[in-house]
């Protein structure tokens, strides 16, 4: 993605949810986004069967 696209990003995620990203921490937004999306990337890329089931949940 380019910097306007993440800039795209930013301002549509900021208008929807009604806050203002001041000029001094778009940066600091866009540096966060790059990671997150970095990280989404290697979730999905993992490849998991289609019979695949969630692991049981275990309480004590």
């Amino acid at each position: 993605m380019t910097d306007q696209d993440l800039d795209a990003m930013i301002d549509a995620a900021a208008r929807a949810l009604g806050i203002a990203i001041q000029p001094g921490w778009r940066a600091a937004v866009r540096a966060n986004l790059v990671v997150n999306l970095r990280m989404a990337d290697a979730v999905l890329s993992f490849p998991l069967a289609d019979e695949a089931e969630p692991a049981p949940v275990f309480t004590a």
